[in-house]
């Protein structure tokens, strides 16, 4: 026999809180291991994560089963931000200005990629983290940025944006045993320079 349409009703809103609240501890457990990764020079004990987001074990688990899985959404998510951040900062920033945020926070996000380099690399070779459309969403993004730099005139028209992308990772590759964000900071101004047109220098 169905139950009552009230209690129907009952039953639908004592779960949604419930899946809302899963949802938050998914959230705040992932946005916590970002943190964690990013300042790691080591493995990030998983136990230390949960700790953190204030939740237990049991319940990281639940959402993430292995240190691999919270390693994918980690990187998924902070994929999604850099790749989907150049309309927002364009609308913020001049063409330039946007281009030198957007690099720093591509900066802060290989950071986070290095914190997790290990499972990141076993993501990659079971095909799970597809490389390519990697490389594919952060040059868009380039290109989003070097479109609207053009059209003003604040940026050169002439350049690549698959180009930018290949002259970003050679910084990060560069810098990335030194772990020296000033250094790194300083080398992205100069990429900036050389994207400026030849009389804005």
């Amino acid at each position: 026999m169905s139950p009552p349409e009230s209690a129907s009703a009952d039953t639908a809103a004592t779960q949604r809180p419930l899946r809302a609240h899963a949802q938050r501890n998914r959230d705040n457990l992932i946005a916590v291991a970002r943190a964690a990764f990013a300042a790691a020079d080591d493995t990030v004990p998983l136990e230390s994560i949960a700790r953190e987001a204030g939740v237990g074990i049991g319940t990281l688990y639940r959402h993430f089963p292995t240190r691999e899985a919270l390693v994918e959404a980690v990187y998924a998510a902070e994929l999604d931000d850099i790749a989907t951040s150049a309309p927002a900062l364009l609308e913020r920033f001049p063409p330039q200005i946007a281009l030198r945020a957007w690099m720093e926070r591509y900066a802060a996000f290989t950071a986070v990629k290095r914190g997790m380099a290990d499972a990141l690399r076993a993501g990659q070779a079971s095909g799970r983290i597809p490389t390519s459309t990697t490389r594919e969403r952060i040059t868009t993004a380039i290109a989003t940025i070097l479109a609207k730099g053009a059209e003003t005139g604040a940026l050169r028209a002439d350049v690549d944006p698959d180009e930018v992308t290949t002259m970003l990772l050679g910084i990060f590759l560069a810098t990335s045993a030194r772990d020296t964000p000033e250094q790194t900071g300083r080398l992205l101004d100069l990429l900036l320079d050389a994207l400026l047109p030849r009389a804005a220098r």
